[in-house]
């Protein structure tokens, strides 16, 4: 009697490509509902509103207008936001809604779960940040970005700074378990965005602050993406009076790779302990924070 064999398949890569559809679904969600899409070109159409009105303001000695100069880490920071906020808010609402816990009746639910959601915001900061970019070099006629050399730099830094935000981004959310800490990611988030050079040359401030800086891959994202558009003299204001590329890969492919090591680890931790009692204490803990 000839038995009929069953097509053998890898259940982990079944459930990245069940992801991966998911994301895909979600993005183009996110990117065609009105009320997703104002909530993504409102905060670029404000941020486009500062570069310009700094604009007005030329960098000493340097012929560059501060809008130009601001750019590049305007990207960084928009990435980091979207990248990092993005998952952290999205793990923990899901944490609260019962979604989380849902995936967990599907085998290997989870892990679909959370390549889905990672693959939508990565689609989503990649276009945010290639309309930034678009417009920014619409309107600023001092950017340099003229040259295959500086294409590649740009998308290789882009790349890789959202892998390593993404992964801390996953990192994070696999540590909060309820919503009403988010202040505790935004404040340090918000000082690192204050000393990492977005708005104003690094250099210029104490060298202790220039070490908690470059300790953080956001100095090294904004720094490769300022590499990659700004003309070469503007480099004498950095640090080492150089743009250090090499560092700027080294840096943020360790984040990277912690991230990803760490990710996976703390995120299947995070599910295990998943369960409805644990579930019904948060909402019941979000449900006194709020009042209701």
């Amino acid at each position: 009697m000839v038995q009929r064999r069953e097509p053998r398949t890898n259940p982990k890569l079944n459930a990245y490509r069940t992801g991966l559809r998911r994301g895909l679904i979600s993005a183009r969600l996110m990117m065609t509902t009105p009320g997703e899409i104002l909530g993504t070109v409102v905060p670029i159409a404000i941020l486009i509103g500062v570069l310009i009105w700094m604009q007005r303001f030329e960098v000493e000695d340097l012929g560059v207008g501060a809008g130009t100069m601001a750019l590049p880490g305007i990207l960084a920071m928009s990435a980091l936001f979207s990248a990092v906020m993005g998952i952290v808010s999205l793990l923990a609402l899901d944490r609260t809604n019962g979604t989380l816990l849902r995936s967990k009746s599907v085998p290997r639910g989870t892990t679909g779960y959370l390549v889905g959601e990672i693959t939508a915001n990565a689609m989503v900061t990649l276009l945010s940040t290639v309309l930034v970019l678009a417009v920014g070099l619409m309107i600023f006629d001092d950017l340099v970005f003229d040259t295959p050399w500086r294409w590649a730099l740009f998308t290789a830094v882009t790349l890789l700074g959202l892998v390593a935000m993404l992964a801390i981004g996953a990192v994070l959310g696999a540590l909060m378990n309820n919503p009403k800490y988010m202040g505790l990611v935004m404040m340090p988030m918000m000082g690192l965005i204050a000393v990492s050079g977005i708005f104003f040359p690094l250099a210029v401030m104490p060298a202790w602050l220039q070490a908690v800086a470059q300790a953080f891959p956001l100095y090294w994202f904004g720094l490769g993406m300022r590499a990659s558009l700004l003309p070469d003299s503007m480099a004498s204001v950095e640090v080492a009076g150089s743009w250090r590329i090499e560092w700027v890969f080294i840096v943020l492919a360790a984040w990277a790779v912690a991230g990803l090591v760490l990710a996976p680890k703390l995120l299947g931790r995070m599910a295990r302990r998943e369960s409805g009692s644990t579930l019904a204490a948060r909402r019941q803990s979000m449900h006194e924070v709020m009042g209701v």
